[in-house]
């Protein structure tokens, strides 16, 4: 009878505690519900436009953009985290972003990856990152190959008579470490080796162009527009002139053209937005004042 009493007191308890509990959560619903609950915010704490991805889209063009954009949308957070395009692409594919910014096309792997569940990306070409090697106005060199510009940076190469110029030293002059185009350069056009020990270092493009103009010796590199600056000249790679027409036509070899991907399925207007903000007027200016191409 004992044994009996104890049971049923246990199950009165337990029963009162569930209906405590969803009286609880009800209730929740209810206050969040009600007009007089709580108000909604502007910006949901996940309502934030993730980016992940390039190195070279994240280290000074997305923050750079994003920047802009808050202007005229400060309410809006952002998320950005750049380890390469790889990167990027699995976090799409697994759903912890809103836009992967990729440097190069995804491999077969990731377009597996993305496939296998069921992710659907929406491809949106944002412009190119391109750069062109220059000289000094009277460097009788104007026509190197990819083989030669890295054995330049890298230091194999230290005198000019080896390129077919002047029995004169090489002086190099690039971007500081910490910026993104240093790390671009090295990738795309010396592939991926070290930097030659004491180059010159500069915060900008047009400090290199200005150092190499007063530099007989000097070699550099610059975005395409400014190579085309007094007192220096743009050096063609295997014949092929640093252009804005050759980087669209997919001829030159500096070049990187630079894509946003969203999931078709989930792509969110907030990300859609900042996506036409950069390829409309305004973004596309800020890409050409960095050094970038438009795209076409």
């Amino acid at each position: 009878m004992k044994n009996t009493f104890r049971i049923e007191c246990l199950r009165f308890l337990k029963s009162s505690r569930f209906a405590v509990c969803a009286s609880v959560v009800l209730l929740g619903f209810i206050v969040a519900g009600c007009p007089g609950g709580r108000q909604k915010p502007e910006v949901e704490p996940d309502g934030k436009i993730v980016i992940r991805g390039s190195n070279t889209i994240g280290e000074e063009l997305a923050p750079r953009l994003i920047a802009e954009y808050k202007k005229e949308h400060p309410a809006i957070g952002f998320d950005l985290e750049s380890k390469a395009t790889g990167y990027g692409l699995a976090s799409l594919a697994s759903g912890q972003c809103d836009i992967a910014g990729a440097s190069r096309l995804p491999i077969s792997g990731e377009l597996f990856q993305a496939q296998s569940r069921g992710v659907q990306m929406n491809e949106y070409v944002i412009g190119s990152y391109s750069v062109a090697v220059v000289v000094n106005s009277g460097n009788p060199v104007g026509n190197l190959t990819t083989n030669q510009v890295r054995d330049i940076f890298t230091g194999t190469v230290q005198n000019w008579k080896e390129l077919g110029g002047p029995d004169a030293p090489i002086h190099l002059y690039v971007r500081d470490p910490i910026s993104g185009t240093h790390l671009g350069f090295r990738e795309v056009a010396m592939e991926n080796k070290p930097y030659a020990l004491g180059p010159k270092t500069f915060t900008n493009y047009v400090d290199i162009v200005q150092a190499v103009a007063q530099d007989a010796n000097g070699i550099g590199y610059s975005s395409i527009e400014l190579a085309s600056k007094d007192g220096i000249k743009g050096v063609s790679i295997g014949g092929v002139s640093p252009t804005v027409a050759s980087v669209n036509q997919g001829k030159y070899p500096y070049s990187r053209i630079l894509r946003f991907y969203t999931n078709k399925a989930k792509e969110r207007s907030s990300a859609h937005d900042f996506i036409q903000f950069v390829l409309a007027a305004h973004g596309q200016e800020i890409l050409t004042e960095m050094g970038y191409v438009p795209h076409p």
